[in-house]
């Protein structure tokens, strides 16, 4: 709908041109984002600040705690608005990039639901983000398709399509290549602006939407900045209050301690949290990362079944059934294993036995990667839970005191598990910069989740002295100049395996120079991807 432009000093600009930009970036949807960029970003920029604060008092030895000034909603028996039919059964949800085919592939699994993501399984160059909002178009009018001239293939979606939540981009990201008032816009505010300016009101006509995930959320504050972006967009683009739907990502740390309080501030508007299990471990490992009593052993050791891992997904499913909202459990990565029976058999083995856990523990739903596991969650839950959910399956017995979410995991650091933590880094932003946000490697479905733990183990194996077991046997301290030797090792088998250049086209490079630079830093960046992202716009 056409939309009064509010007297500004500077309109926006488009710094870059992709296809479909005129599509996506109208007069019209500018001027929404204009009136959402200058109603909240000083508000969003506070926010960040907050986040700072907090983690410097963190890391002088303020360790996470529940609040005591929100124990009356904690305590509280309330609950949120009631869960719209479209989301009612979510038991398998599958997740990827906004890539044409891959939707369409999502949307046909059989899945209840596909989280379309703009974030972490998509690499932000901007003809990605314009190509995906694009898509997120031809959804709404029902002319979503692709024709593969290399393969001869069409793709069409079906008649009974997964309902479709979009994940925009973090609070913490900007969009560089579109300014507003001369700044930067923000990447959530702009994803999540087009979505439902574009779309909101089709989608509502349904009863398919519009729904979102909200990713890496770390307080109760930021959880009420969306709940009021939400009012207003509603109201800007006549949709009735309540109408938004959106899921909250426990993915990091210290939201997990502030589950009760998130719930609340979005009472009207959400339909449930989610167990964001790779990025909460890297959050972990980022916000206690002065303290050395939380060093974790090799990423595959930090299971969840135990640990701080145990004690969130528990807690997580014990706040959302106590508010009337899905708990919905984390992702099962694997992808089929190519000629190879016994290890594909092996994997979807171990996806079962993960996926059981999850609905014994009471979660309503799970994410799966790949298309060819949905069948296979989906035969767990299936079995196990009858019912649409199992919302009204308290877990109210269960008391998750706070050392329960900081209990570290224990294990071994090994030297393979410092090899696979340098080599997955450096392959997967090697992929990003070179315009791919989901990534096959061993055998898993990674995202940008998988570049952030790894970097942030060896940041951490290197700042409190791990002592790493060896291959053939002994100790020995992880340095940074160790970590350069096995970097460099690393790229002498890429130049080996690709050639120069393979190496040089495929970014391998940059990819190993910031991997080196986030491990060794003298204060753990906050995100890899933030000078990544520079980087990608430089290449773009």
């Amino acid at each position: 709908m056409p939309l009064d432009r509010q007297p500004t000093s500077l309109p926006p600009v488009i710094l870059r041109d992709a296809p479909g930009v005129d599509r996506v970036l109208t007069a019209d949807a500018l001027v929404f984002l204009e009136e959402l960029q200058g109603r909240f970003s000083l508000r969003l920029n506070a926010l960040m600040i907050a986040r700072k604060r907090r983690q410097d008092r963190i890391d002088r030895g303020e360790l996470p705690d529940y609040l005591a000034e929100t124990a009356d909603i904690r305590q509280g028996m309330w609950e949120a608005a009631p869960v719209p039919d479209a989301l009612k059964d979510r038991r398998v949800e599958i997740t990827g990039p906004v890539d044409r085919k891959m939707m369409i592939n999502a949307l046909n699994s059989g899945a209840k639901v596909f989280m379309a993501d703009f974030e972490d399984a998509t690499s932000p160059s901007f003809g990605n983000i314009i190509a995906g909002h694009a898509n997120m178009l031809d959804y709404r009018d029902g002319t979503l398709e692709h024709d593969d001239a290399t393969t001869g293939k069409s793709y069409r979606v079906g008649d009974a399509p997964a309902v479709l939540i979009v994940r925009p981009r973090g609070l913490h990201m900007h969009e560089a290549n579109v300014l507003i008032a001369g700044q930067p816009v923000s990447a959530a505010l702009f994803d999540f602006g087009l979505n439902i300016f574009h779309n909101g009101a089709a989608l509502a006509e349904t009863g398919r939407g519009p729904f979102y995930y909200l990713p890496k959320i770390e307080s109760h504050d930021e959880a009420r900045f969306w709940n009021d972006v939400f009012l207003f967009a509603q109201d800007r683009v006549g949709l009735p209050a309540g109408t938004i739907k959106a899921t909250v990502l426990i993915e990091t740390l210290p939201a997990a301690f502030e589950m009760d309080e998130i719930v609340w501030q979005l009472r009207d508007h959400i339909a449930g949290l989610n167990c964001g299990g790779w990025d909460y471990i890297f959050s972990y490992i980022k916000t206690l990362r002065a303290h050395g009593a939380y060093v974790l052993p090799d990423r595959a050791e930090v299971t969840m079944d135990r640990g701080f891992l145990a004690g969130y997904a528990a807690r997580l499913v014990k706040v959302c059934h106590r508010r009337g909202i899905h708990a919905m459990g984390g992702m099962a990565a694997a992808i089929p294993v190519k000629d190879d029976p016994a290890a594909n058999d092996a994997a979807f083995a171990r996806v079962r036995a993960d996926k059981l856990r999850e609905v014994q523990l009471g979660h309503d739903g799970t994410w799966v990667a790949h298309p060819d596991l949905v069948p296979v969650a989906m035969e767990v839950f299936d079995a196990e839970m009858p019912g649409l959910n199992q919302i009204r399956k308290q877990r109210q017995g269960w008391r998750i005191e706070p050392a329960m979410l900081l209990k570290p995991h224990e294990g071994r650091v090994t030297e393979q598990g410092v090899r696979t933590n340098v080599s997955v880094a450096i392959e997967y932003l090697a992929q990003w910069l070179s315009g791919r946000g989901a990534v096959p490697i061993n055998g898993l479905m990674e995202d940008a989740a998988t570049a952030e733990i790894s970097r942030a183990q060896l940041w951490q194996w290197i700042r409190h002295g791990a002592a790493v077991e060896l291959t053939e046997g002994g100790e020995r301290r992880l340095t940074a100049d160790w970590l350069g030797e096995l970097v460099q090792a690393e790229i002498v088998a890429i130049l080996d395996r690709l050639g120069p250049n393979g190496f040089h086209r495929g970014r391998y490079a940059s990819a190993a120079r910031i991997v080196q630079e986030a491990a060794t830093a003298d204060t753990l960046p906050d995100f890899i991807t933030t000078a990544a992202y520079d980087l990608l716009n430089a290449l773009d």
